[in-house]
């Protein structure tokens, strides 16, 4: 893994800490680099309508789509964790994220690398949706 990739997993961790899931006490944090080398954060966001909510990619992905609409997304770094238990394997996005995620790899024509890490455990990584 690059000193890069590591990094923007250090940004995921970062941003994991602003992650509000009182109801499934799982977090986690996304962040993404833009081509410039700008770096967009978003953190899982819940609210009593569970399991309405915001998944922490979205919440990055929609971010940059919205207050960075002309650059492009190169990667993009998931970290979860479980307060009530050890995660020792990365959590891929779901299908709402997957879907979001290769549509806009379709809209800026090129592929989105994606790095997934657990508490613990194998590191993930992907180059492309």
């Amino acid at each position: 893994m690059s000193n890069n990739d590591a990094m923007l997993l250090q940004e995921a961790e970062r941003a994991r800490q602003s992650s509000y899931s009182p109801y499934s006490n799982f977090s986690v944090g996304a962040a993404l680099l833009l081509e410039s080398g700008k770096i967009v954060l978003g953190s899982n966001q819940e609210n009593a309508s569970f399991p309405a909510g915001l998944c922490a990619e979205g919440v990055a992905v929609f971010s940059a789509g919205t207050n960075f609409p002309d650059e492009k997304i190169k990667t993009i770094a998931i970290t979860a964790a479980s307060q009530s238990t050890q995660l020792d394997h990365p959590a891929a996005p779901c299908g709402i994220c997957r879907q979001s995620i290769a549509e806009y790899e379709k809209k800026q024509g090129t592929p989105i690398q994606i790095i997934m890490k657990g508490q613990t455990g194998p590191i993930y990584i992907c180059d492309s949706i």
